[in-house]
């Protein structure tokens, strides 16, 4: 019987298991599969039960699902199931009975409402059922094997049986392995390497980059100095379990420390946090996407010989966003404008995105500062501040936090949500040419490997509105201080840690430093075995890029975009190996899907396990008898 291994069992491995399950009528070949992972199944390492039920996810419940829906254009069947809310008001009802939850996970189901950030618990109780749905789903002629091992790695030729060597001493034989390993660390970095042996020869405190539900935090004490580079989500995090994690709590707008929270100096290059999701509704319909689509996307593929994201693409999403965000405002605000909407849009349709012409043309129709969007200020909102003290710093960033929360909650200032729709389906239609091989080599690097989704993520992707406004009520109790943009760090002969930014006077020193975010993607230096060992054995290769204007390693997994196969030092693809997940080169948008956007992870699942069904059935039409 031909046999398949899953290295992975969260949302990927399971994802595709899913496929697997749904796409076995077309191909009708009976397989046994290993399904491998050292936590369980569904959730996975990163969203495991057994992590503080403090840490939440950054989407609404109403904007998770694990199923495929009518707008996937996949090959397989549709195969409908719940989103996250779906599912928990089928709990509710009684339309779900097997799901079993402590006391803390049900009070949370119970409450749960379309808009609720459900907490990281919740989500893997969503995932275990998927997972426990898509085995059921699995014919009599499969058999599946679930492994709680960590696999060290792989051998066997292409086109033979490969050997999965397992930590517990097994070994597994397998026709196919796909290698669906999630978010995974990696060894670290020689900056980071540095900080640690200073810490280690000082007596100081370092924690490098990690998944923050993972870090040791013991070693920070209470009431101590703790200077954190990154206001992202792992930032978020890392406070969390740094004041609520030991004891804190919010009264109101108030927190009420336990004593044995540090102080956390939290800066990074912007200064400031993550924008927070938004919770306005728009008050004018979506505008129609005019300056940046699927069918202006695929012209400019079709067109140009080589693509240059910042000369070709961002100017066209740039104007996108702004069109979005001034049509709702005119249209669903015409209180808040001067002029009407025709008049400008006329105007507006000839200007660049950043043009003196267009700032000059908001300031004349639209009188309320807090209604001009300006993008460039918007991305880097303390450029060009300098402050005359910490505490103005303080007071100014703060206050900066509390106009963002009022800018994305208040129903007269709905146009930032029509940016985020703005943004969010620019992202769709980039997706669309993404693959292109027409890239300039640093655009696919730097611009849409790093920067683009940096972007993204610092204005669609933020945490929850309420984390920032414990934020505010931690910076008012003297927990939480912000150092500002631009913050450097150097290790002084002292044994301590000085942290310093250009537009803010004075230094802060500690003898602790936090790097509050995740690792960067080098599948070489992977604290994975299996992945590492790809690079190392030359099965697998990082990506790298190369033109007469870059070259880099990118860290990440060279596959074959058309079915996920990994690419190897040879530069051919692995008959018998595959690969899906954040750390290869096929696109990535997030860890969980949207219903009804044509998800591009559902895509990549779907293609993968045809592909892998397609080779098991070869396999077992060659060794049938004759």
């Amino acid at each position: 019987m031909p046999t398949l291994a899953i290295l992975g069992a969260g949302p990927r491995g399971v994802g595709i298991l899913e496929r697997i399950a749904e796409n076995l009528a077309e191909y009708d070949v009976p397989i046994r599969i290993h399904l491998i992972d050292p936590h369980p199944p569904g959730g996975g390492r990163i969203w495991r039960d057994a992590q503080s039920g403090l840490l939440k996810l950054n989407s609404m419940a109403e904007d998770v699902t694990m199923f495929t829906d009518a707008s996937s254009t996949i090959e397989g069947p549709i195969a409908h199931g719940p989103s996250l809310i779906e599912w928990a008001e089928a709990v509710r009802t009684g339309g779900i009975l097997d799901v079993e939850t402590d006391s803390e996970v049900r009070a949370e189901l119970e409450s749960l409402t379309g808009t609720s950030f459900p907490t990281r618990r919740l989500q893997s109780a969503y995932l275990d059922w998927f997972y426990r749905r898509a085995a059921a789903a699995l014919p009599d002629s499969v058999s599946l094997r679930v492994h709680r091992a960590t696999v060290a790695g792989v051998e066997g030729e292409p086109g033979e049986v490969q050997r999965v060597l397992l930590d517990d001493g097994d070994v597994l034989e397998a026709d196919v392995v796909v290698y669906a390993l999630g978010h995974t660390g990696r060894e670290p970095e020689p900056e980071h390497r540095e900080l640690l042996r200073f810490a280690e020869l000082h007596g100081a405190h370092y924690v490098a980059p990690d998944f923050t539900a993972d870090t040791d935090l013991s070693g920070i004490r209470a009431g101590e100095d703790v200077i954190v580079r990154g206001m992202g989500l792992a930032s978020v995090d890392l406070v969390v379990l740094l004041t609520q994690g030991r004891g804190g709590r919010f009264e109101g707008s108030r927190y009420i420390p336990s004593g044995r929270e540090p102080r956390l100096f939290l800066g990074s290059r912007r200064g400031v946090p993550y924008h927070s999701k938004i919770s306005s509704t728009l008050a004018a319909p979506r505008a129609q996407a005019a300056y940046f689509t699927t069918e202006i996307a695929r012209r400019l593929e079709r067109d140009r010989d080589r693509l240059h994201f910042h000369e070709d693409f961002w100017p066209l999403i740039a104007k996108e966003l702004l069109w979005g965000y001034y049509t709702e405002l005119f249209v669903g605000h015409p209180e808040r404008v001067r002029g009407g909407w025709d008049t400008f849009r006329e105007r507006f349709h000839d200007l660049e995105w950043d043009a003196p012409e267009l700032r000059a043309l908001v300031e004349e129709h639209v009188p309320d500062p807090l209604d001009r969007l300006h993008l460039a200020d918007l991305d880097r909102p303390l450029a060009g501040i300098g402050f005359a003290s910490r505490g103005e710093a303080q007071a100014h960033i703060a206050e900066y936090i509390r106009r963002d929360l009022h800018l994305r909650s208040a129903p007269e200032h709905s146009a930032t949500l029509a940016l985020f729709y703005s943004l969010l389906y620019s992202l769709f239609d980039l997706s669309t040419v993404i693959d292109s091989p027409k890239w300039s080599a640093k655009s696919r690097a730097v611009d849409l490997g790093e920067r683009w989704l940096n972007y993204f993520s610092y204005l669609a992707s933020g945490p929850p509105a309420h984390r920032l406004e414990e934020l505010l009520a931690l910076a008012d109790a003297g927990v939480v201080v912000f150092l500002g943009a631009d913050v450097e760090v150097r290790a002084e002969a002292s044994g301590r840690f000085v942290a310093s930014s250009p537009h803010v006077p004075g230094e802060q020193s500690a003898r602790v430093l936090v790097d509050a975010r995740l690792p960067a993607t080098r599948v070489g230096a992977s604290d994975n075995p299996a992945l590492r060992s790809l690079i190392e054995s030359g099965v697998g290769t990082e990506e790298h890029l190369e033109d007469d204007e870059y070259s880099g390693s990118t860290g990440l997994l060279q596959v074959s975009r058309a079915d996920g196969r990994i690419v190897g030092s040879s530069g051919r693809p692995h008959p018998n190996r595959f690969a899906v997940g954040p750390y290869t080169n096929a696109p990535f948008v997030g860890a969980f899907s949207r219903p009804r956007t044509n998800a591009v992870a559902f895509r990549e699942n779907d293609r993968v396990a045809r592909s892998v069904l397609a080779h098991l059935l070869e396999i077992a039409r060659v060794s049938a008898p004759a």
